[in-house]
């Protein structure tokens, strides 16, 4: 039932809906889609973070990437290529040197800004859909504020992939020597999934080219904002990726370490 308001100047009356949406279609399931990868994914790192165990295979020099650099009193020397200057106490992850500044990286990224004020807090939860709250002051105020810090937050990214290389590249030594296995291949293809969704942030985008008037005059750097651009687009869906290859690395390192089964080689 309608009822109709006071009507505009020179206009007909307009009809007051009751409902808070007239969309028929299953506008929820994308925020409960992303609420429940999300949220498994955060469970599953937490966990893993604080078990300290099941990181390292020494025989093949595999570090999973929740781990690296390991920076306490308590980890395994061969995995803290920056010393262990942290002690080893339960509530300090093992590599607190490099997870808060991923963890700020990925919140203040652009997607998962969009992601988490759509599904979380509903702000709004789709396009036609009324907001979640009574009032939006945007990113203006405390603790949104912090949003803008995104791109300092890449450049530590930046230098996080680096180390995430480093370790890839050391996990190819086996006994024998060079060695050449599954899980090379996993790190491997984390490292270069990592690198993709680093780069094809917009605050790279920006660096790379944003601040230029002639293109012309700069082709070297056109090129690469071309590059960076086309792996812009795929901003969202490599967010996603990098999150089931870190998943996937990790869980493969730690059964590895566990001995739940051999890592599969193909050289020595």
């Amino acid at each position: 039932m309608t009822s109709t308001t006071t009507p505009p100047r020179g206009g007909r009356p307009r009809a007051a809906i009751d409902a808070k949406t007239l969309r028929t279609d299953r506008w929820w399931l994308a925020p409960l889609v992303t609420v429940v990868g999300l949220g498994a994914w955060v469970a599953y790192a937490t966990v893993r973070v604080f078990m300290h165990r099941w990181y390292w295979v020494e025989e093949y020099h595999y570090l999973t990437p929740f781990y690296s650099p390991c920076v306490t009193d308590r980890c395994i020397p061969e995995a803290s290529h920056f010393g262990q200057f942290l002690p080893g106490w339960w509530i300090i992850p093992d590599a607190a040197l490099t997870l808060p500044f991923l963890l700020l990286f990925r919140l203040t990224c652009y997607y998962y800004r969009k992601a988490y004020y759509r599904s979380f807090w509903l702000s709004p939860p789709a396009c036609a859909v009324p907001d979640g709250h009574r009032s939006y002051s945007g990113e203006t105020r405390l603790p949104l504020l912090g949003q803008n810090l995104h791109r300092y937050f890449f450049y530590a990214a930046a230098i996080i992939s680096l180390i995430n290389t480093w370790d890839a590249i050391l996990a190819f030594r086996s006994p024998e020597g060079f060695g050449f296995g599954l899980g090379n291949l996993i790190l491997l293809g984390n490292v270069i999934m990592l690198w993709a969704y680093t780069i094809s942030c917009h605050s790279c985008r920006h660096i790379v080219g944003g601040r230029l008037k002639h293109f012309s005059k700069h082709p070297m750097r056109y090129r690469a904002w071309t590059a960076v651009s086309w792996l812009n687009v795929r901003h969202m869906q490599l967010a996603w990726i990098t999150l089931g290859t870190l998943a996937l690395t990790d869980f493969y390192v730690m059964a590895l370490a566990a001995g739940w089964f051999p890592d599969l080689r193909f050289i020595n």
